[in-house]
């Protein structure tokens, strides 16, 4: 529920904390894969912030349009300047979660030292990826930004049906077997299992052959080696690029030289022209080799 009036804006934010202001907040502050979905959206953050996989510099991999919009990062959620944050007069923070109780980036103690509301959006397994979405552009509409807002379409044109229509027709006519993964080094790799990613999910129902890295411990991860990645006999590989992670291209001979890789962030920013981004260019990818052998 959310409401933006003359006399005041209120948000129930997917904790069911409400939040409340005066007015609908101008100054926001937002965990930097929440601020580059708001950024696609219309509503420019005065400022992002990491989480504790990230250091002194903004990681590309979630950042979107931040850079190119010159908006500032000031540092990991855990270790922020509560000086500088004052400085910023910062009326709203904007962070996400993942079990529906926390925010998963900053510490909830510091936005009330700051005296501002702090809402955070569910971006796990319980929400569908067009949910996600919807909730994102909800909380920015209210925050000032046109509700049709989606930011600029991949490869000029179409936007996200058009991404998720030329990924259909790519993965109908391909036979590639794709398995999304984060390289942790030359020993370990974390192999994604395909229903806990609202992203993934939408794949699967696109068409998509996600591979399952089969039983195992970890809700959202099996941790394992890179034969047991190899083994899976993929044609296509999904690779976590995020700054902390390790690309396969750094690590030769742990994947048959024959599989494709493709970017994937599993921080993808909640907006449609990021996902028609990503959607697209898995389309372009899958499309190259119709008979998937790349």
């Amino acid at each position: 529920m959310s409401e933006a009036r003359a006399t005041g804006w209120e948000w129930t934010d997917d904790r069911g904390a409400v939040a409340v202001a005066a007015r609908p907040p101008r100054r926001v502050l937002a965990y930097v894969r929440a601020g580059a979905a708001l950024l696609d959206l219309g509503v420019t953050p005065v400022a992002v912030y990491g989480s504790g996989h990230d250091g002194a510099l903004l990681d590309p991999a979630k950042a979107g349009g931040l850079a190119a919009a010159g908006v500032p990062y000031a540092g990991a959620g855990r270790d922020l300047d509560e000086e500088r944050l004052r400085e910023l007069r910062v009326e709203l923070v904007v962070d996400v979660t993942y079990d529906g109780k926390s925010p998963y980036a900053l510490d909830e103690a510091l936005a009330g030292r700051l005296g501002v509301p702090l809402v955070a959006l569910a971006v796990g397994d319980e929400l569908t990826l067009p949910a996600i979405l919807d909730r994102f552009a909800d909380l920015a509409a209210t925050l000032g930004a046109p509700r049709t807002a989606a930011g600029p379409a991949p490869h000029g044109t179409g936007g996200l049906p058009a991404a998720e229509a030329a990924l259909r027709t790519a993965a109908a006519g391909s036979g590639a077997r794709v398995l999304a993964l984060s390289g942790a080094g030359p020993d370990q790799v974390h192999l994604a299992r395909p229903r806990a990613w609202p992203e993934l999910v939408r794949l699967a129902a696109l068409g998509v052959r996600l591979l399952d890295p089969g039983p195992g411990p970890g809700t959202s991860w099996l941790t394992t080696d890179w034969r047991r990645a190899a083994e899976l006999g993929p044609g296509l590989v999904l690779f976590d690029h995020r700054a902390h992670a390790v690309p396969p291209r750094t690590l030769p001979g742990v994947l048959p030289p024959d599989v494709r890789l493709v970017p994937w962030s599993p921080e993808l920013p909640p907006s449609p022209a990021a996902c028609a981004r990503f959607f697209g260019a898995l389309a372009e990818a899958l499309g190259r080799d119709p008979e998937g052998r790349f």
